[in-house]
Parts: structure tokens; C-alpha cells; sequence
């Protein structure tokens, strides 16, 4: 495996269609401990799911996954996907307050 594979990446997921109120963070932040991925996720203003995460490319192409199929009560319309700047210090991840 090449160390590109290995990497740290830090990604941005924004995720739009019913995901507020649905157990949506929850959900997220159990995923991500089960793929060992590091970061946060919050509900924004807009009715949106935000997630930083940051993990090999791996990790963050199973987490995309899970996140474009949500929890049973969700309806995923679109995961938006950027790169981010990497998190100094990040090794666990958390749910953040709503807004």
C-alpha cells in the first residue's frame, strides 16, 4: 500500500434532504467510531448535516457512504463533499451543538 493510501485526509461533508431531527448526528458520530474516523458533526441553519472528518481515504470514502444512505427515519437528497484544512490535534470525534 502506497503512502498516499495511509495518508490523513481531512474532508467536508454537507448533507441536505431530511436530516434534522431524525437522529441524524447520532448516527454519524456512531458510524465514524466504528471506522475510527476523527472530527465533529453539527445540524446548520439551513436544515443541513455538517461533518468534518478527517481519516485515510478509506475510511472517508465508507463514511460518504453511510452518509448518502443515513439513518432508516432520514431521506439523504445530497452529500456535498470538499476538502478541508487538516485539524491539529483532532483524535476523537464528537457531535457539536445545533448551530
Amino acid at each position: 500500500m502506497s503512502s498516499t493510501e495511509n495518508s490523513t485526509l481531512t474532508r467536508r461533508f454537507l448533507v441536505r434532504g431530511r436530516v434534522q431531527g431524525v437522529g441524524f448526528r447520532w448516527f454519524v458520530e456512531r458510524e465514524a467510531h466504528i471506522l475510527s474516523i476523527a472530527g465533529w458533526v453539527r445540524n446548520n441553519h439551513d436544515g443541513s448535516v455538517e461533518v468534518l472528518a478527517q481519516g485515510t481515504r478509506d475510511q472517508l470514502s465508507g463514511l460518504h457512504a453511510r452518509l448518502r444512505d443515513g439513518p432508516r427515519a432520514a431521506r439523504v437528497d445530497a452529500v456535498e463533499v470538499s476538502d478541508a484544512s487538516p485539524v491539529a490535534g483532532l483524535n476523537s470525534f464528537r457531535i457539536e451543538g445545533a448551530w
